[in-house]
């Protein structure tokens, strides 16, 4: 099957740092390469795949100095999508709206994910108008605030396999906040439980520019007040195994409704156990009692960190491989392309033609 996956131009893929909709973009285009399949990427010149790189910048936006304004550099890459539109059997988009005025005309060979929140009430109208436009969430919760709108399925995240290493025995005693400091992640719910609970948290978080203040503001004073909170920055991919795997439990006390939460299965897949509120697409992903703890307020987080050993650490990493995986991921997305009434269509046409199908799923 020829693929194109078209990524934001934010991030390279994959990121060199954080970059949630970005590393899943990398972690499907490889797998479909591995699984067999012709695929096209769309995305910043500095990205690093074994598919075919279609460059639409130099470099990731958010890294190059010289830009400021992201949406011209978007607009340049849907004008290359649009001239080569007819290369491929399906156009998978991860950029959130830019393109749907542009692929009316072929959307039932296209399947958009929708990676951010969707409560927002200027979505509501532009998804009225475009209703036929076949979308994919990354979670059933995701999908709550929408009107109809054309889901076609949804597919939970997933990393390679080998990508971070089961911990059987973490060699720290420390709490983990890994992702980005905003209110709705509430890192400071994470250190009011590490210092209730007596261990210490260690942050690995970026600040946005429209998060300074609350950092400054927030979070800040509160790590100065407590020597047993440390705040380590933005971490790559790299430095994730340990960061994880070696803690006693990864922090999730969000307050908003999470599409996802990549950080809860990179916690899985060293074999920590993730202590989440239950908000988003949390239930969907924690599998409680096995992969961690779902709670609903503070007293029950500091209660579930010292309950925290009960927890068979094999245990979560088998949730992990049993459900969020690439793999996992790829073959699901490959069975809705599959699905979509354009490829449906020029299928049954190349069978009236006598011709080679060529949409069968490589595993």
């Amino acid at each position: 099957m020829k693929i194109a996956q078209i990524a934001p131009l934010a991030e390279r893929v994959p990121p060199k740092l954080y970059g949630g909709t970005e590393r899943i973009v990398s972690y499907l285009t490889e797998e479909l390469v591995r699984q067999g399949h012709d695929v096209t990427l769309f995305a910043s010149g500095d990205s690093l795949t074994t598919a075919r790189l279609v460059p639409c910048s130099d470099m990731a936006l958010r890294l190059d100095p010289a830009v400021e304004d992201y949406v011209p550099y978007h607009i340049v890459m849907l004008d290359a999508v649009r001239r080569r539109a007819d290369d491929f059997d399906v156009l998978h988009f991860h950029i959130d709206l830019w393109h749907y005025p542009l692929v009316r005309d072929f959307a039932d060979r296209t399947v958009t994910t929708l990676h951010g929140r969707l409560d927002l009430p200027d979505l509501k109208p532009l998804y009225t108008v475009f209703s036929e436009i076949p979308l994919v969430s990354v979670s059933d919760a995701q999908r709550e605030p929408m009107p109809p709108v054309t889901w076609v399925g949804t597919v939970h995240h997933g990393l390679p396999r080998d990508l971070l290493p089961y911990v059987a025995r973490p060699q720290g005693d420390y709490l983990a906040f890994l992702g980005r400091i905003s209110p709705e992640k509430r890192p400071d719910r994470a250190i009011e439980i590490a210092v209730r609970a007596g261990l210490p948290l260690r942050i690995a978080a970026k600040v946005d520019r429209v998060d300074r203040a609350y950092w400054h503001d927030v979070i800040a004073p509160m790590i100065e007040a407590h020597p047993n909170v440390r705040f380590l920055g933005e971490i790559g991919e790299g430095e994730k195994a340990t960061f994880l795997g070696n803690a006693r439990a990864l922090l999730f006390p969000i307050d908003w409704p999470e599409p996802f939460g990549l950080a809860m299965i990179e916690a899985m897949a060293c074999g920590t156990p993730v202590i989440a509120f239950r908000h988003g697409s949390v239930p969907e992903v924690v599998m409680d009692g096995v992969s961690g703890f779902i709670v609903d307020s503070v007293e029950e987080a500091v209660h579930a960190v010292r309950r925290i050993g009960m927890l068979d650490r094999s245990r979560v990493r088998a949730s992990f491989e049993s459900r969020f995986t690439a793999e996992h991921m790829a073959l699901r997305y490959v069975s809705i392309y599959r699905a979509l009434p354009g490829l449906r269509a020029a299928a049954e046409g190349r069978r009236r033609d006598g011709g080679d199908v060529g949409l069968q799923v490589v595993a």
